[in-house]
């Protein structure tokens, strides 16, 4: 499965792999799966360790889940992406809105 969440309660947190090209085949599942687990979260990781491309909609999915916890920049980290997402992450100014690591 393209995206796969794991919630982890005691902690408030939520992790969302996304394997794959991160694009607009994805919106539905990943709206789906941000808007239905993210009850009572303060902090959301984003696994980008098996994503090999992001496009502009995966840039405004991601946005739309940093509107879910506020514009707090530490409540969401990016992990693990690849060089090639993480400078079209960077090129987009993610790394202002978003933690990555």
């Amino acid at each position: 499965m393209p995206v796969e969440v794991h919630k982890d309660a005691s902690k408030s947190e939520l992790k969302i792999n996304v394997s794959g090209r991160f694009d607009f085949s994805l919106n539905q599942d990943f709206r789906k799966v941000s808007e239905q687990d993210a009850v009572g979260i303060k902090s959301i990781i984003v696994d980008l360790g098996r994503t090999e491309y992001v496009d502009s909609s995966a840039l405004g999915m991601l946005l739309v889940l940093r509107d879910k916890v506020g514009d707090n920049q530490a409540a969401i980290r990016i992990v693990n992406a690849r060089p090639d997402v993480k400078k079209i992450l960077k090129i987009a100014n993610f790394d202002k809105l978003f933690t990555l690591v």
